[in-house]
């Protein structure tokens, strides 16, 4: 069973935004960010709420902006996907998962060591440049159900 219900269209969109943030990081780096989109879908807390499809998470708009920065700027994330891509994306909507990306709802690029909380969320790991934020805990436990 897939982690969250999902369409063609959701795949491509996940895909397209895994390369465009991660695409310097590899295919592992690549699944990382895909995870975080599902667990944001998933997430029914903080400022995840009423995201009920991938369109809803990819396109979230917090503090008049977007919420990931390659919506915003454009880059690379309005080419198409990739085969590669692609695969990558069913496997994140399936059932990939892994440390520190596993539960969570944030990443960064930080250009600088990462720090021990972001906004109040607590660190759970780095790989490559980016780093990985889960929710303090008791304030999301809708992100560790699926």
């Amino acid at each position: 069973m897939a982690r969250v219900p999902y369409t063609e269209k959701d795949v491509e969109l996940v895909a397209r935004m895994m390369r465009a943030e991660a695409e310097g990081e590899g295919k592992l780096g690549e699944l990382m960010v895909g995870n975080v989109i599902v667990n944001r879908l998933v997430a029914d807390c903080l400022d995840f709420n009423d995201l009920r499809s991938i369109s809803d998470v990819i396109f979230q708009i917090q503090g008049g902006n977007y919420s990931f920065e390659a919506v915003q700027k454009g880059n690379v994330f309005y080419n198409r996907a990739r085969e590669v891509e692609k695969r990558l994306a069913r496997d994140v909507l399936e059932r990939w998962r892994q440390h520190p990306s596993s539960y969570a709802l944030w990443y960064f690029n930080p250009y600088a060591p990462c720090p021990p909380s972001w906004y109040d969320q607590p660190f759970t790991g780095q790989y490559k440049l980016h780093c990985f934020y889960e929710p303090a805990p008791n304030t999301c436990e809708s992100v560790y159900m699926r």
